[in-house]
C-alpha cells in the first residue's frame, strides 16, 4: 500500500516545484507511472485480505476501485490541460495539487479496515473537491452547487458518524474484521433499526440514491472536467462501496429496511433514464445517466448475494470509466462550441470524423453492447435482481429500453444532425485528447478477456 501512496503524496511537491515548461509532462508522466504499479492490486490472491496492516489492507471489493482511482488521476490531469491553458502559473500549481491531494485520501478510503479511518478519509474527499468545483467552474451558479453538495454530504453523514461511536461503544471496535466476527447486543430493535438506517443514508447520499439525488446534476454540470470525472468516476464510487461494506456488517433483522430503498434505486433508474431523453444540455444528460446506472449498483449491493455483488463492482469499474470517457467527450464539444446546449453542438461529424469514433465507441458501451464489461455486469445485476424478485425484471426491462433510447439520442444529435449555421471550422483533436479517449476504452476489452479480476467476490 505504501509503495503506491508514498509516490502519490509526493505528487504534490512535484506539482508544486516542477518548472513551469514541464509542469504537465512531469505530473502526468508520474501519475500513469503510478497507475500502472498499481495494476499488481488486481491480480488474484488466495488470501481474503492482502497487504494486511493494522489499518489498511485489500480485498477483493476494494482492490479494482484502487486500481479504478490511481488510473483515472493522469487521466484528469491530460483533461485539464486546454481548461487551464489560459489561467497563472501558480493556479495550475494549485489545480493539479487539488487533484492529487484527494488521491490518497480515496486510496485511504477504499483500503481502510478500520471505520472510523473510513469516515474520515470518506469525509476528507469533499474538501478539494469543493474547491475545485467553486473555483474553476464554468459558470457563476458554480457557488451553489458547491454549497448542495457540502450541505447534502456533510447532513447525510453526520447519524453515520454518530452510529459509528454508538458501535465503538458497544463492541469496543470498529475494525471491519472484528466487527464481522462479533454480534453488538443492541438495546432493542428500534436502536437496531434506526442505525442501519443512519449507516446507509450516508453512502445513499453520496451513491446517490433517486431522491437524494438533487446535488449532483448540479455539482457535474458547474465543475471543471476534472471535476466531473472525479465526481462520476470515483466520488459515487464511493457510496457503491459504502453500501457493499456495510449491509455485510448488518443484522438480519433489518433486512425489510432494504425493500424501500431498493423500490426507490429502481424507480430511479427509470425516471432519471426518463428525464435524460429531454435534457437539453449535454453534461445534465450524462450526470441524470449516472444516477441510474447507479441505481442499478444500489439495488445489487441490497440484495447482499454473490451474484449481484459481483454485477455491481463490475458495473461501479464499467460506468467509472464509461462516464468518464463521455465527460471528456463532452469536454472536447464545450471547448470548440463554447457551448452545452445539444442544439447549439449538433452535426460535428462532418467537421470531426475521429471524434465521432471516440462517440460512437462511448456510447455503445454507455448501451451496454457486447463485448463490454457493461454488458456483464448488467446481466449479471438482472439476473440477481429476477432471482430475488420476478416482478423486478418489468423494472430493468423498460430501464434498459430507456438507456439505449437517451444514448442513442445524444449520438445522433451531436453527431448525425444539420450543422448550426455559426459553427464555421473546428480545430482538430490533438494527440493528447486521443490519448486520452484511448486510455479510457482500452482497458474495457482487456477486463472482458479476463472479468474475474475486477468481479469482486465471485
Amino acid at each position: 500500500m505504501l509503495k503506491i501512496m508514498l509516490p502519490t503524496i509526493m505528487l504534490v511537491p512535484t506539482a508544486l516545484l516542477s518548472p513551469k515548461k514541464f509542469l504537465w509532462t512531469n505530473t502526468t508522466t508520474y501519475s500513469l507511472l503510478i497507475a500502472a504499479l498499481s495494476l499488481q492490486w488486481l491480480l488474484p490472491s488466495y488470501y481474503p485480505h492482502k497487504n494486511m496492516t493494522p489499518w489498511t489492507s485489500m480485498d477483493q471489493i476494494s482492490s479494482p476501485l484502487l486500481v479504478l482511482s490511481c488510473w483515472l488521476l493522469p487521466l484528469m490531469i491530460m483533461a485539464s490541460q486546454n481548461h487551464l491553458q489560459h489561467e497563472p502559473l501558480t493556479r495550475k500549481r494549485i489545480f493539479i495539487t487539488a487533484l492529487t491531494t484527494i488521491q490518497p485520501f480515496i486510496l485511504l478510503a477504499f483500503a481502510s479496515t478500520e471505520l472510523m479511518l473510513f469516515y474520515i478519509s470518506f469525509e476528507a474527499t469533499l474538501i478539494p473537491t469543493l474547491i475545485l468545483i467553486t473555483r474553476w467552474g464554468n459558470q457563476p451558479e458554480r457557488l451553489s452547487a458547491g454549497i448542495y453538495l457540502m450541505f447534502y454530504t456533510l447532513i447525510s453523514s453526520l447519524p453515520l458518524l454518530v452510529v459509528m461511536l454508538y458501535l465503538h461503544m458497544q463492541i469496543g471496535t470498529l475494525h471491519l474484521t472484528m466487527l464481522k466476527l462479533t454480534h453488538p447486543a443492541l438495546n432493542s430493535s428500534w436502536t437496531n433499526l434506526l442505525s442501519s438506517l443512519a449507516l446507509l443514508t450516508a453512502f445513499m447520499v453520496k451513491a446517490p440514491l433517486y431522491g437524494l439525488h438533487l446535488w449532483l446534476p448540479k455539482a457535474h454540470v458547474e465543475a471543471p472536467i476534472a471535476g466531473s470525472m472525479l465526481l462520476a468516476a470515483l466520488l459515487l464510487k464511493l457510496g457503491g462501496y459504502g453500501i457493499m461494506r456495510v449491509t455485510l456488517l448488518m443484522d438480519p433483522s433489518s433486512n425489510y429496511l432494504h425493500y424501500p430503498f431498493i423500490t426507490l434505486a429502481l424507480w430511479g433508474a427509470l425516471m432519471t433514464s426518463s428525464i435524460c431523453l429531454r435534457q437539453t444540455d449535454l453534461k445534465s444528460l450524462i450526470a441524470y445517466s449516472s444516477v441510474s446506472h447507479m441505481g442499478l449498483v444500489i439495488a445489487a449491493s441490497m440484495i447482499q448475494t454473490h451474484w449481484a455483488f459481483s454485477g455491481a463492482m463490475l458495473l461501479m469499474i464499467s460506468h467509472g470509466l464509461t462516464s468518464s470517457m463521455l465527460f471528456c467527450l463532452a469536454n472536447t464539444n464545450y471547448e470548440r462550441t463554447h457551448s452545452r446546449i445539444l442544439l447549439l453542438t449538433r452535426g460535428l461529424q462532418p467537421l470531426l470524423p475521429l471524434m465521432a469514433t471516440w462517440w460512437l465507441l462511448a456510447n455503445l458501451t454507455n448501451m451496454a453492447l457486447p463485448p463490454t464489461t457493461n454488458l456483464m455486469a448488467e446481466l449479471t445485476i438482472m439476473i440477481a435482481l429476477f432471482n430475488w424478485s420476478t416482478p423486478t425484471i418489468i423494472l430493468t426491462e423498460i430501464a434498459t429500453l430507456l438507456t439505449a433510447s437517451y444514448t442513442l439520442f445524444m449520438l445522433l444529435m451531436t453527431q448525425q444532425e444539420i450543422l448550426p449555421t455559426h459553427i464555421t471550422s473546428i480545430q482538430n483533436l490533438t494527440v493528447w485528447e486521443h490519448l486520452l479517449m484511448a486510455l479510457h476504452i482500452i482497458p474495457m476489452p482487456l477486463l472482458m478477456l479476463k472479468p474475474d479480476l475486477i468481479c469482486g467476490i465471485l
